[in-house]
Order: structure tokens, then sequence, then C-alpha cells
């Protein structure tokens, strides 16, 4: 099946299509679920990245295997106070964050 030029979308033209307009209930709930996803998915690419098992990193932290996963798998929204000691006591890192106006 062949794709004619006019018929490729941008992602923002996707997301306006089937979740709204951005300031829309619909698109705002879809654009916070985006962004734990990608939370989630952050944390777990620095787990692997490090050489660490869930049970390892969460002995770190001081919390359960249950738990890293569920905020992995975008079960479980993870507190900014958690993330921290994820990132710096897990991680040996450090995180930061920006507000964009």
């Amino acid at each position: 099946m062949k794709t004619k030029k006019n018929d490729i979308q941008t992602l923002d033209q996707l997301k306006d299509k089937h979740y709204g307009k951005p300031g829309t209930t619909k698109r705002d709930k879809f654009e916070a679920g985006y962004e734990n996803f990608k939370i989630g998915a952050m944390i777990q690419e620095a787990r692997l990245e490090k050489g660490l098992t869930q049970e390892e990193l969460a002995f770190k932290v001081g919390t359960t295997k249950s738990y890293i996963s569920k905020i992995e798998n975008n079960i479980k929204e993870a507190r900014i106070s958690t993330l921290q000691r994820i990132i710096e006591l897990g991680f040996d890192g450090q995180l930061h964050l920006s507000i964009k106006l």
C-alpha cells in the first residue's frame, strides 16, 4: 500500500485528531499519562544501564521490588521524593526538575 505525501501527519497532528487540542480534558489526561510512562521507562533504562535488578534497586532505595516494578510499568505514579531517592540512592545521580512556562 502506497502512502501519499499529503497523508503523512506529525505526532502533534495525530494527537490533535485522536485526543483533541492542547488544553482539552482528554488531551491533558493523555499527556499526563505519557509523562508518567516516560518516567517509568527512564527509570527502567537507567536501572538496566547500572546493571541493577528491581530487587537490588529497591533495597538501595528502601522500598520493595513490587513498587519499583509498578513505577516502571506505569501502574503507580512515583512521588517526587521517591524519584529523588531512586536517582540519588539507587543510581548515585542527581534529579533535576525544571518548570517551563
